[in-house]
């Protein structure tokens, strides 16, 4: 696993990339402090929806009684339960210790 690099590493390398795009004819334009690449000045993280009118909604109440129906249906079934057998129970003393085993329902 290699190390991470340290800050100034990082920092090297990215003057390095500079210093070979300059030297191979590459340009930097010059922007004055404060431009923004926002030209219509807007505040981008105002609007969190769109501009389009909401749409209507269709009404599905037959929809919906249909499921309900259905779930109602499933749940009226009798539950049958099974026959349990008698569990093995450990009991213990006031430290924790075994003292017996007991059967039960």
């Amino acid at each position: 696993m290699k190390p991470p690099k340290t800050k100034a590493q990082i920092r090297n390398e990215i003057n390095r990339q500079i210093d070979d795009f300059i030297n191979s004819g590459g340009e930097v334009n010059e922007v004055p402090r404060g431009t923004s690449g926002n030209l219509a000045n807007e505040n981008l993280f105002a609007k969190t929806t769109s501009d389009s009118a909401p749409q209507t909604r269709t009404p599905v109440t037959e929809v919906v009684k249909a499921l309900e129906a259905r779930k109602k249906s499933k749940h009226a079934k009798p539950i049958t339960t099974r026959n349990r057998k008698p569990k093995k129970k450990l009991i213990t003393d006031d430290f924790g210790e075994p003292v017996r085993w007991v059967w039960e329902d």
